[in-house]
């Protein structure tokens, strides 16, 4: 399919709070199409401008068949619109529309509104509109699994993912409206509107240089075989995308994975942990100038093949054991480099880089927390994110807990995008220190 991972029903995770006192509403389009889903659009309309957004409501004809347009209508504060040829409308309504939107939300999409964004039609108002969107344009899916699992459902997504245009939020396992059970439920409402409200975030990170790592290192043993782990570069690459998204500098250091490039980062590729420390401390500097901050969600690899073979090695009944030699730590690295450095640092000397390091633990709530402040303060890191194998790897979505010398702030699940905008302002606080 497109790579995405089915989701367990999770907690819904906390939606952002208002935007701040002085500063403009945002503006949501909210798409709704029709599926049984869209009755859940009325809750994502509720929590989107719970957060602080205006929403502009726009229903297809056959949504109107599942959710009345008088509810959006009522709980918006503004009219439905439901087609291009609007009578009391002077213009292009599309136009105008997109023009007003900040972001153009979808949900649900159904997997023909899927094919038809694929194929950039236009033939009404949604897919009109999020043809000519300004900003970004989000889309939840909703349908039968096997209509999810389609080869043609699967062609669509792989289209719209290529031509980066539309993110998805979902879809999910769950049971559907039929009493079947797979892949293909559509998020949540409160996961649907922190994406959407994350995306929406000011760019408060102007004039800051992040350096963020991701993905796994992989320690090669010979042209065939290689030690590794269960990291795909999620984490790391939301990380890197909202900040570029709210105005940082953002270079990107990336172990394998198969992820693109997010909007305005600059990504540096390595394979190993020695590339990776290599690379780290070009974008760093000798004198850790070259960063305002580093957020390290890679996870490199603790140890590598004590010798790389150039070729294959054989299966023969005495190799039983592997020579492996411990990689470097290269966040202890860069700690004990700013520990050193701000002990001897002069008159005029920038401020030392803010370091946030990830702890992933397969330990008990209470273990994992413990491990991380064993992290942070023999790492000498300001922040560790720390959260459990199961419920970060491979997901779009992460159950993680923020822990500082003397607090641990437990979020819940969110989803990774917005866990990044967590993480970011946290970052934001200690470079302003």
């Amino acid at each position: 399919m497109s790579g995405r991972t089915p989701s367990s029903p999770a907690p819904p995770p906390d939606v952002p709070a208002p935007p701040a006192a002085g500063r403009a509403r945002p503006t949501v389009a909210l798409a709704v199409s029709g599926s049984i889903a869209a009755y859940k659009a009325s809750e994502v309309a509720r929590l989107l401008i719970q957060g602080g957004a205006r929403v502009l409501p726009i229903m297809t004809r056959a949504a109107q068949q599942f959710l009345g347009p008088m509810t959006l209508s009522g709980l918006c504060g503004e009219p439905v619109r439901d087609t291009m040829w609007d009578p009391g409308f002077a213009g292009e309504l599309h136009v105008a529309l997109a023009a007003e939107a900040d972001l153009v939300l979808l949900v649900p999409a159904t997997a023909d509104v899927l094919a038809r964004l694929a194929a950039g039609r236009a033939d009404d108002l949604v897919t009109a509109l999020a043809l000519c969107a300004k900003g970004p344009v989000l889309a939840a899916p909703a349908m039968h699994p096997r209509m999810w699992a389609h080869p043609a459902t699967a062609r669509n997504v792989a289209a719209l993912e290529t031509d980066g245009r539309v993110q998805l939020i979902g879809p999910v396992f769950g049971e559907v409206a039929s009493g079947e059970r797979g892949l293909g439920r559509m998020a949540e409402p409160a996961a649907i509107a922190a994406a959407a409200l994350s995306r929406l975030a000011p760019r408060d990170l102007a004039g800051l240089r992040l350096v963020v790592t991701a993905g796994p290192t992989l320690e090669d043993l010979d042209p065939v075989r290689f030690l590794g782990n269960r990291s795909t570069g999620k984490m790391g690459f939301a990380v890197a995308e909202r900040a570029a998204a709210r105005g940082a500098e953002v270079t990107l250091i990336a172990g394998p994975v198969a992820l693109s490039t997010p909007p305005g980062v600059r990504r540096v590729d390595v394979r190993g942990a020695l590339a990776m420390r290599a690379a780290l401390w070009q974008a760093l500097g000798d004198d850790l100038r070259g960063a305002d901050a580093l957020v390290m969600t890679a996870a490199v690899s603790d140890y590598r093949p004590a010798e790389q073979h150039p070729t294959k090695l054989k299966r023969t009944p005495d190799l039983t054991t592997l020579p492996l030699v411990p990689n470097p730590d290269l966040l202890a690295e860069v700690g004990a480099a700013r520990a050193g450095l701000a002990g001897a640092a002069g008159g005029g000397r920038s401020r030392p880089p803010a370091l946030v390091g990830f702890a992933v633990e397969t330990d008990t709530d209470e273990g994992v927390i413990a491990h991380a402040r064993r992290k942070l303060a023999g790492k000498r890191v300001d922040l560790i994110v720390a959260n459990h194998a199961a419920d970060s790897f491979g997901r779009d979505d992460n159950r993680a807990t923020l822990v500082t010398h003397d607090a641990a702030d437990a979020l819940g699940v969110l989803p990774k995008a917005a866990l990044a905008d967590r993480i970011l302002d946290r970052v934001s606080r200690l470079c302003a220190r």
